[in-house]
C-alpha cells in the first residue's frame, strides 16, 4: 500500500506498539496537511472548561492508547489506509493564558488545513474549539449541517460574563451563520438546567434535539437513518463530545453526567454518518486525570478510527 502513496502504521507483528513516538494510529507525522485526504490534529486547550480541568492533555494520551489500533475495520470492513492519504501533523500551538488569541491560532491554522482540501479529525481540547475550527470549515464550504454528540447543548449565550467558552461554541455558531439550522441535530443531551426546558433555544433555532433519555435500551441505527435523510448532500461536520457516553464508560472528562450513551450507541451513530459530506470531526473533553484506566482515552482514539473509517472515499470490503 506504501508503494501506492498512502501512509500505513506499523503492524505490532514486526514492530513493538510501545515504541516511537505516540502519533495517531502510529501515523507518520507531517509538518502541514499538505497532500492528505484527511489529517489527525490536535488542539490541546481546556482555558474555556468550567468544571475540571485536564482536556488540554487530551490530544497526548488518545495518541498512546491509539497504538492498539489496527490496520482494517474488522466489523465494518473499512480499510482507510488502502483509500485516504493520513497523516498525523501535531497540535496547534495555542496560549493558554489568553482564550481569544488561543481561538484566533485554531482559526488560522484550520483556515489552512482546510484550503488543502484535507478533512480534520480533531483531538481536543474541549468544547471551545469547535466554534474557531467551524469558523474556518464554514469559510470554505457555507453554512454546514451538524452532528452534534454531547450530554450538553453548548448554546449558552454568557458563562461568568464571557461569550467564549465550552459552554458556548454553537451558540457562536449560529450568531455567525456558520450552521445550516435545519440540518443540526444534537444527541444525547441530558442532565439539570437552569430552567425547566435546557434545550428550549436549541429547538427554536430549528435544531433536532435527542435527549438521552429517548436513547435509553434502543439501537441507534434507526436514528441515524433519519439523520442522514436531515442531512442530506450538503456538507456536514461531526462533533463528539466525550462525555456524551455515561461516565460508567467514560469517566475521564470535565463535565460528566449520568445515564449517558453506552460505546456501542456511539459507534452506531459515527458508523451511522457514512455516505455523508463530512468535512471535519473532534473528539472533545477527554481529561486524563480523571482516567485512571485510560478507558477514556482509548474509547476517544477508537471513536476517532470510526470518524476516520467513515469519511469519503474510504474503501470497504
Amino acid at each position: 500500500m506504501s508503494g501506492q502513496g498512502f501512509n500505513v502504521p506499523p503492524s505490532a507483528e514486526f514492530v513493538a506498539r510501545v515504541s516511537g513516538i505516540a502519533t495517531m494510529c502510529k501515523l507518520p507525522f507531517q509538518e502541514t496537511a499538505d497532500g492528505l485526504d484527511a489529517a489527525f490534529v490536535g488542539v490541546p486547550i481546556d482555558t474555556g472548561t468550567s468544571n475540571r480541568p485536564g482536556a488540554r492533555f487530551g490530544p497526548r494520551h488518545i495518541r498512546a492508547e491509539s497504538a492498539m489500533i489496527r490496520l482494517y475495520n474488522g466489523w465494518t470492513k473499512a480499510a482507510p489506509y488502502e483509500s485516504i492519504r493520513v497523516a498525523d501533523i501535531g497540535d496547534i500551538n495555542v496560549n493558554l493564558f489568553d482564550l481569544k488569541d488561543t481561538c484566533k491560532k485554531i482559526r488560522e491554522a484550520y483556515r489552512k488545513i482546510v484550503a488543502t482540501g484535507c478533512i480534520p479529525l480533531t483531538m481536543g481540547g474541549d468544547h471551545t474549539i469547535a466554534y474557531p475550527i467551524l469558523q474556518a470549515v464554514a469559510e470554505r464550504h457555507g453554512p454546514v449541517g451538524l452532528i452534534h454528540v454531547d450530554a450538553h447543548a453548548d448554546t449558552s449565550d454568557m458563562i461568568l460574563g464571557e461569550k467564549i467558552g465550552h459552554g458556548t461554541p454553537f451558540r457562536r455558531c449560529v450568531d455567525e451563520g456558520l450552521l445550516d439550522c435545519k440540518r443540526v441535530v444534537q444527541i444525547g443531551l441530558r442532565g439539570s438546567g437552569y430552567s425547566p426546558d435546557n434545550y428550549e433555544w436549541s429547538r427554536a433555532q430549528g435544531f433536532r434535539v435527542v435527549e438521552a433519555v429517548d436513547c435509553w435500551h434502543k439501537s441507534l441505527v434507526p436514528l441515524m437513518e433519519e439523520v442522514r435523510s436531515q442531512m442530506g448532500t450538503g456538507p456536514v461536520y461531526l462533533s463528539f463530545d466525550i462525555d456524551s457516553l455515561d461516565p460508567a464508560f467514560a469517566p475521564g472528562t470535565g463535565t460528566p453526567e449520568i445515564a449517558g450513551l453506552t460505546p456501542i450507541q456511539g459507534l452506531e451513530i459515527i458508523r451511522g454518518c457514512r455516505g455523508l459530506n463530512l468535512v471535519g470531526c473532534d473528539l472533545v473533553e477527554v481529561a486524563p486525570a480523571y482516567d485512571t484506566t485510560g478507558n477514556t482515552a482509548l474509547t476517544g482514539a477508537n471513536l476517532l478510527f470510526e470518524m476516520m473509517c467513515v469519511l469519503p472515499k474510504v474503501k470497504y470490503y
